[in-house]
């Protein structure tokens, strides 16, 4: 296996981490953002009360993501193990 190969690999599998995380990462940061301004504004600075509906926006994400998300890492998986008689040529 040459360099150029670990480093296409390498970069393929922070692409998928990149992918499978995006959409769960950007809901946090959103439904942090959305209830730390309702905090703000309300002058309420309980620090649990953001964990309980990030959890649920998660879960609702999840849900609607998980099957795509299993998806590409099948895929990844898949082209991984095709590679593999290619390292000992």
């Amino acid at each position: 296996m040459d360099v150029a190969a670990v480093i296409d690999l390498g970069r393929e599998a922070l692409w998928m981490t990149v992918l499978i995380s995006a959409p769960l990462l950007g809901v946090a940061l959103a439904a942090g953002l959305l209830i730390g301004v309702i905090q703000a504004a309300t002058s309420i600075n309980e620090m649990t009360l953001s964990f309980i509906p990030k959890l649920a926006a998660l879960a609702v994400v999840l849900v609607l993501t998980g099957g795509w998300q299993i998806g590409i890492i099948i895929d990844f998986t898949r082209r991984i193990f095709e590679r593999i008689p290619q390292l000992f040529n």
